[in-house]
């Protein structure tokens, strides 16, 4: 998947925070919190290129069922969609 935005990673205080940079400043509403499998997520989208392989990737890594897996990167990459993070 695509990375449309300007947002660096840094790991701040046990938190994990996407910081906007560049241009991408004046169009975001400040910084987002990221937990573990959002993490997870972010740093395997420039690698797998559908929501399917994702799945298939937090699985691998993580104990959880399919239908959960499914269910949390649906809503995390619908929300980056919304913010016009990817494409």
């Amino acid at each position: 998947m695509k990375i449309k935005k300007q947002l660096i990673k840094r790991d701040i205080a046990g938190d994990t925070i996407l910081v906007p940079v560049g241009k991408t400043v004046y169009d975001s509403n400040g910084l987002f919190v990221l937990n573990e499998v959002a993490t997870f997520i972010w740093d395997n989208l420039p690698e797998l290129d559908t929501q399917e392989e994702i799945v298939a990737k937090i699985l691998e890594e993580y104990e959880v069922s399919q239908e959960e897996a499914a269910k949390d990167t649906a809503e995390f990459l619908g929300k980056l969609r919304e913010m016009q993070i990817i494409d």
